[in-house]
């Protein structure tokens, strides 16, 4: 494997995301679309010798086990790792370094490949101290963090990303630089830590090549999604709406241009409806869907925001229209968020009138004036005590 190798998408993400599907409800996702899953998982399975990943989607959703398709899978995948460290064993007796290190990499993909975790990590680790080039062990950390995102394993992932970005402080290529920032990204965005998605996410939209963890359309997707819930009107237009990178391929995503454009346009009857469908979406995210409510929240917030920035007072009835929403509805959202400090307004149910309430930014500065002036003052009385005595 030379410096500049083409990084090997193992192991699958996509099955880690199908297996997410099956743990859902059949509201979410429908039985028949199970059925289809399973199906697809098994064929996956068969054709990638998995035998460790079969027997724990045996053991997680209670699957009658195939005895014939595992004795089939124990005997090839024992044939597979013979052969395999025989190759080592003759490397490590005939060969160089070289193809000690390639022997070694060979069985810990194999391992990766088909879901052997443990047995996967360990092998790596053995590779890695037979690496010399930077690049090549940085390629083996990036299979580590992805092997962290397929089961799930957030110790894996963050400890990782730390060796990894270490590393490439040391001198890595660009490439991977921008790689680690995908790799990086997604972690964040899994951990609702969307402000620090965004932000690298958008540093890496030009230069995106991490396909072996997501498809481009689906990092567009991720992209303008953390950037409507984390960064503000002007950056969201400058860096998302105006981007050629997304308006290259924002079309193909389906719904996703009519949902960024309505929050920007103020079209917010429009943008509630593809606000739904959105959030119906993340519900079968492996990586969204724990944050699908509050990301629906979220941009409920920025969008009453955006309209009561633009008024003093505004009625209830006039702005539950603009929303497509009933008043009542509208009511409990509105006391709920202004109850919470999320929303800066006042509601005259009598007059039927939302009124804004600015904080004075102005008399927030004077009294922290004050408080700060304060303790100056008694510092300085302080000091002076200290110089008497």
């Amino acid at each position: 494997m030379s410096e500049w190798s083409e990084i090997k998408p193992i192991p699958k993400l996509s099955l880690s995301e199908k297996r997410f599907l099956l743990t859902l409800d059949d509201e979410t996702v429908p039985a028949e679309k199970k059925e289809q899953i399973r199906k697809e998982l098994v064929e996956a399975v068969t054709a990638e010798n998995m035998l460790p990943f079969y027997q724990s989607l045996v053991e997680q959703f209670k699957w009658t086990e195939d005895s014939g398709l595992v004795d089939k899978l124990k005997t090839d995948n024992e044939q597979k790792v013979k052969q395999l460290t025989d190759v080592i064993t003759d490397a490590e007796t005939n060969l160089g370094e070289s193809e000690v290190r390639e022997g070694h990499l060979a069985r810990a993909d194999f391992y990766c490949t088909i879901g052997e975790k443990a047995k996967a990590e360990e092998a790596y680790r053995q590779t890695i101290e037979k690496t010399v080039g930077m690049g090549q062990k940085l390629d083996i950390i990036f299979t580590l963090i992805r092997m962290g995102f397929f089961y799930n394993d957030n110790n894996l992932i963050t400890k990782n990303i730390e060796k990894a970005k270490g590393m490439i402080e040391q001198g890595g290529d660009w490439d991977r630089r921008n790689r680690l920032k995908v790799y990086e990204g997604l972690y964040f965005a899994s951990i609702r830590k969307f402000k620090e998605a965004a932000d690298l996410f958008l540093e890496a939209l030009a230069t995106f090549t991490a396909t072996e963890v997501m498809s481009y359309n689906q990092f567009v997707f991720y992209t303008v999604l953390v950037s409507m819930v984390s960064v503000d009107r002007v950056t969201l237009k400058k860096k998302v709406i105006d981007a050629p990178e997304i308006l290259t391929v924002i079309k193909e995503v389906p719904g996703l241009s009519q949902f960024l454009n309505s929050l920007y346009n103020s079209n917010f009857s429009q943008f509630f409806v593809s606000l739904a469908d959105i959030t119906d979406r993340l519900q079968q995210d492996k990586y969204f869907a724990p944050h699908a409510k509050y990301f629906c929240r979220e941009l409920r917030v920025k969008a009453y925001s955006q309209l009561l920035d633009s008024y003093r007072s505004v009625r209830l009835e006039g702005m539950a229209n603009q929303f497509g929403v009933s008043t009542q509805f509208l009511d409990r959202e509105l006391s709920r968020f202004i109850s919470t400090g999320r929303l800066h307004c006042k509601i005259d149910k009598v007059a039927g009138i939302v009124e804004t309430t600015r904080p004075d930014s102005k008399n927030a500065l004077y009294q922290d004036t004050i408080k700060q002036g304060d303790l100056l003052l008694n510092r300085v009385s302080k000091l002076s005590r200290v110089i008497n005595l």
